[in-house]
């Protein structure tokens, strides 16, 4: 469902001059203004909007914390302070930033599961689904290199433990690992690596979101019940003002609640041992990321075994490098999901098992954010390799399986029926 001939008419003469030079303000007409969406979005779809936003406050506000960092292991954690107490507003800018990431990620994890949920990475939809992964990893990279930026205990030693695990890699690990570092170990040039990378990626992950904005205005927007526009002047509604009252309205709720956490509780988020000067000689009890990294750090700890030749002393993958290809195959199966689920529908509302599968799936991830944050020591490393082993599970198996031999329900004949409350039912539509 694409927008089709543009409708903007410029007013003015220098609005016609403009136009027939840089169509800019009829771009921005025809993608948010006058673009069609369909009329029976929930408030489930805002979420991109709220991501567009969380994305513009984190960028404005690390420009403003860059002026005054120091990329140095001397001066780096005196100068995260001197923001905090020297800086006009500096201990906004720094709060906002640091909660601004996990209000970032809390956006986009429920983003990717109401993408799961109505099946909005079938085709034709699957170049916007593996834009919205890129989306991801790009993030995981930004927020993984900013929280060493600190140079607190947790920053050195996340730093040291995350970075060691490319060393597993055969042959070209070694390499990885020391051009990241700088050297060979984290040090002055790994902290200079990391502010200039973690400066850069927020502006690739803008650019990657304008190309996924425009996959999204090629194909057109999914909707809960998964069945495409028919009718567009029945079934669709233009962006402005329907979609931005909506989409305007769920990002001031959810800035209520990011302030909420920025004014009364700005150091719920993080860990205590950060507010430490890193330390080489002194290695914290435990070391965990972020809470949004918790779930892929459970599955890396989870491969506690070496895989090898039954019956021989051939050891084929360490443990160390399989649990380096789960953490990295948890995600990298994201981007195949689209030819994974085959199934002709496309929402869980008309798919019963489907819908039962997904929210098992939604709390197996969340136990494994728990048991991420927990010491990788008896019964927590059993229920790890218990729960990763499902996560991959619902991909590989369940996945193709509930394709196969699962019995949807009937879907509306057209959006307006849905929205409307029409009787008439028609057999199952392709998601095509």
């Amino acid at each position: 469902m694409s927008a089709g001939h543009s409708t903007y008419t410029p007013k003015s003469g220098f609005g016609k001059w403009l136009d027939s030079r840089l169509p800019l303000p009829r771009l921005v007409y025809d993608s948010f203004v006058a673009y069609p969406v369909p009329r029976n979005l929930n408030s489930w779809y805002t979420f991109g909007g709220i991501l567009s936003l969380m994305l513009i406050i984190q960028i404005l506000t690390g420009i403003v914390l860059a002026m005054h960092y120091a990329a140095s292991t001397a001066l780096a954690f005196n100068s995260v302070e001197g923001i905090m107490r020297d800086v006009n507003y500096g201990w906004l800018m720094r709060r906002m930033h640091a909660n601004g990431a996990s209000f970032f990620f809390v956006a986009v994890y429920i983003h990717i599961f109401r993408g799961m949920y109505y099946g909005s990475y079938k085709q034709p939809r699957e170049v916007l689904w593996i834009l919205g992964v890129i989306i991801f990893l790009l993030m995981m990279a930004t927020a993984f290199m900013g929280y060493v930026l600190p140079w607190g205990q947790m920053s050195f030693w996340g730093a040291t433990v995350i970075t060691g695990f490319f060393s597993a890699i055969p042959v070209i690990g070694t390499s990885i690992q020391e051009l990241l570092l700088g050297g060979f170990a984290v040090d002055n040039a790994t902290l200079n690596r990391f502010f200039s990378l973690h400066y850069l990626l927020p502006f690739m992950i803008a650019g990657v979101v304008v190309l996924h904005v425009w996959a999204l205005h090629v194909t057109g927007q999914s909707n809960p019940t998964g069945v495409e526009v028919k009718n567009m002047r029945k079934e669709t509604v233009p962006f402005t003002p329907y979609a931005t009252i909506k989409d305007g309205f769920a990002m001031v709720v959810f800035l209520i609640v990011f302030c909420w956490f920025l004014f009364y509780l700005p150091d719920f988020l993080g860990h205590p041992d950060n507010y430490i000067p890193a330390d080489p000689l002194k290695t914290p009890a435990h070391i965990v990321p972020e809470w949004y990294f918790l779930p892929f750090y459970a599955i890396l700890r989870a491969v506690t075994f070496n895989i090898g030749i039954p019956f021989t002393d051939i050891v084929l993958i360490d443990s160390k490098l399989g649990g380096v290809l789960a953490m990295f195959g948890s995600i990298a199966i994201l981007f195949v999901l689209p030819w994974l689920d085959k199934s002709p529908v496309r929402s869980a509302n008309y798919r019963p098992l489907y819908r039962q599968f997904f929210w098992i799936f939604v709390v197996v991830c969340v136990i494994l954010g728990y048991l991420g944050s927990r010491p990788a020591e008896g019964i927590y490393t059993l229920l790890s390799q218990i729960f990763t082993f499902y996560y991959f599970a619902h991909f590989i198996v369940i996945l193709p399986m509930l394709a196969r031999y699962e019995k949807p329900k009937a879907l509306p004949a057209s959006i307006a029926e849905s929205v409307l409350g029409g009787k008439g039912k028609t057999n199952l539509q392709p998601a095509e």
